[in-house]
């Protein structure tokens, strides 16, 4: 009896844990700065499984695992420096909504019993702007994450530890204008509200997740293409592997995501009965949904593609 009571323990402190909680709710608040945290986590493993590739060139292995680091690390610095001012103008039309959205907008938003920032529509236009930051971010950090990329490389060789690399300044610029009223503002259009009450029940914190790799890895290969920095020999197979890396990605998140519906239902279910006197379990919920597609695309992404992509980006540009 002991023994199955402390099974039943340890499987609901899955469900209660305080830091499990805070994750959630932190990935509600600012899905962009979650995204990017998971993959600084999950990018300590892809350039361990791109250097581990077998029956490919070390140096293809190494500037690919260059392109991993550079990109993961920008994309922190640039979210945190961006999300985190629209987190919080965000939370101010969470706190007083009918300040800033016309009554037109909360009537059309909000769902019958249920509060206004629980509701579906109000999910999906709030988290369109906190998610959608991220592939509005993705070209500037295609551009760095390439500009970088030739000096990660030469930090990994240690051959120019004398040289003085440039600093590439990521100076955040005040927003104005009050961002919580522009932000209301395009929630208030007609069009935009016929947009959220179309879509809101679509799978969108995966939608928007797949879209913003594909804009960084096309603004990737096109910037890493004109760099007369990243060396020539080396520069078709980094650009199939980003293409094939992100190809693949995005289908088996797909797949994998359909696959994980039904289990996944039946944890949101199980949470919201055991956490039902919890103040903040609307936000968790909503957390669940945005950490659902990060963590799927992180695992098959940063870990379990980088061995298949290198493989073929070499292959496919010996074959050329």
């Amino acid at each position: 009896m002991k023994v199955n009571s402390q099974r039943d323990i340890s499987f609901k402190s899955i469900y209660t844990n305080k830091a499990v909680k805070k994750g959630f709710e932190f990935a509600a608040s600012n899905g962009a700065l979650f995204g990017a945290s998971a993959t600084v986590a999950f990018s300590a493993f892809r350039p361990i499984s791109i250097l581990l590739t077998p029956k490919t060139e070390k140096e293809n292995r190494k500037i690919a695992a260059a392109k991993s680091i550079s990109s993961s690390i920008i994309n922190f610095i640039l979210m945190l420096g961006i999300s985190v001012p629209l987190a919080k103008s965000i939370k101010k039309i969470d706190d007083k909504p009918a300040k800033y959205l016309s009554a037109e907008a909360i009537k059309c938003l909000k769902d019958k019993n249920t509060e206004l920032t629980a509701s579906k529509g109000y999910e999906f236009g709030t988290q369109m702007f906190k998610l959608g930051i991220a592939a509005l971010v993705a070209v500037p950090k295609a551009i760095m994450t390439a500009a970088g990329l030739p000096y990660i490389v030469d930090a990994m060789t240690a051959k120019n530890k004398q040289q003085n690399t440039k600093e590439i300044s990521f100076k955040g610029n005040k927003l104005r204008n009050k961002p919580a009223n522009f932000i209301a503002d395009i929630i208030n259009r007609k069009g935009m509200l016929k947009f959220i009450d179309k879509y809101k029940d679509s799978n969108f914190p995966m939608h928007i997740t797949a879209l913003t790799d594909v804009i960084a890895t096309l603004a990737f290969m096109q910037q890493a293409n004109k760099s007369k920095k990243i060396d020539e020999k080396r520069k078709n197979t980094l650009l199939y592997n980003a293409g094939i890396s992100t190809a693949l990605s995005i289908a088996g998140g797909y797949t994998l995501d359909k696959i994980l519906d039904k289990p996944c239902q039946k944890f949101i279910t199980k949470y919201k009965l055991i956490n039902k006197n919890d103040k903040n379990l609307s936000k968790q919920l909503q957390g669940i949904k945005i950490t659902k597609p990060f963590i799927i695309l992180g695992t098959i992404y940063y870990i379990l593609i980088p061995l298949i992509s290198t493989f073929l980006a070499e292959k496919a540009d010996k074959s050329n």
